[in-house]
């Protein structure tokens, strides 16, 4: 097996030429570890010049694997609306008897809450399989490029039939932590309400509680989400899996939570406009006899799909810059499994 490749943090400053990277500087065949890693404009940068350079891949991936899954999630086809609704109206009680006042933002928020939690559950056998395994080729196509190679289907095929006993525990995992974080806040936001409305202050003091809440909470959970994409990335690249990939990747992380949290930032105000935008355009509005949602739905999917796909590529391109500034890469303690031929075989 290869050394790993690590790309420099350095690497912007090489210069593109057509649709070519210019060749990478591994010394030792293990990058430049301990550099100084990208910034969040740096990473997104990269991001695109791979994007040019396996273009044909990554648009492969996003038709086939991305788009479906990001067409039935944003036009919420396998949500059932009654349960949606059951659940909202459950929702508000449960604020109403903690003390807040069921204004339009807190009955919002209630529905919003909702549908995102039915469409998770429904919508769950999809992330599972397709958009999983599109996390993975979006991987495995970062670290083509990185190689300077172009994406083999039938290389990404042995490569997953050998890795997906630990994707799929690491997405478990995964999905564990994020209904665990959940749970939490709703729980931590139920109790505040409560001592505040016990001890005796007013609605609007308790919506402002909840609000700091909700603040503080938001950060806790865009790390949590950090964490948890770039743990997919591990378990793609590194023998690791489960909760040693989460682990994992918290340590390879620290000291880069802010770069982190900028690129989780600009990926959900991007997936958040775009679901505006069909929310508006598609859902709601309509032209005559509804000739605008022929074209403006599958654009907005599209959107929504780039998105994805720009989002995940861009986790990979962090996990790669933050462990080019590691020491680790020099210590020989990282494995990568990508290099594998595709004439191996499958145990």
């Amino acid at each position: 097996m290869e050394a790993s490749r690590t790309p420099k943090a350095g690497s912007l400053e090489r210069v593109v030429h057509g649709l070519e990277l210019e060749p990478y500087d591994y010394s030792n065949g293990t990058g430049s570890a301990g550099s100084d890693p990208m910034n969040a404009l740096q990473i997104l940068r990269e991001t695109v010049w791979i994007l040019r350079y396996n273009s044909s891949g990554f648009m492969l991936i996003a038709a086939l694997l991305i788009c479906p899954v990001s067409a039935l999630l944003l036009s919420n086809v396998l949500v059932d609306q009654s349960i949606v609704k059951r659940l909202s109206i459950r929702l508000l009680l449960v604020a109403r008897s903690s003390g807040l006042p069921l204004r339009p933002f807190i009955k919002q928020s209630c529905q919003k809450f909702s549908e995102m939690a039915i469409s998770a559950a429904t919508c769950f056998p999809l992330y599972f399989t397709i958009s999983l395994l599109s996390k993975a080729a979006v991987v495995y196509s970062v670290d083509c490029s990185y190689s300077r190679k172009k994406f083999d289907s039938s290389k990404f095929y042995v490569i997953v039939v050998k890795i997906w006993r630990r994707l799929v525990s690491t997405y478990l995992w995964v999905c564990m932590l994020i209904v665990s974080c959940l749970t939490v806040f709703l729980v931590t936001l139920i109790a505040v309400c409560n001592v505040f409305l016990i001890i005796g202050f007013p609605g609007d003091l308790i919506v402002y509680a909840a609000i700091m809440v909700g603040l503080i909470f938001s950060v806790v959970f865009a790390k949590a989400i950090i964490i948890c994409n770039i743990a997919i990335v591990i378990c793609v690249l590194e023998e690791v899996s489960g909760p040693q990939a989460l682990l994992r990747s918290g340590v390879l992380i620290k000291g880069q939570t802010q770069v982190g949290l900028l690129i989780f930032l600009g990926s959900t105000i991007g997936m958040a406009f775009v679901e505006g935008l069909f929310e508006h355009r598609v859902k709601t509005l309509s032209y005559g006899d509804g000739s605008s949602r022929v074209w403006e739905g599958p654009l907005l999917v599209v959107m929504y799909s780039f998105v994805v796909l720009i989002d995940s590529m861009m986790s990979a391109v962090f996990y790669f810059s933050c462990r080019s500034s590691s020491r680790e890469a020099l210590d020989g303690e990282i494995h990568p499994i990508l290099e594998t031929p595709a004439s191996m075989d499958i145990q």
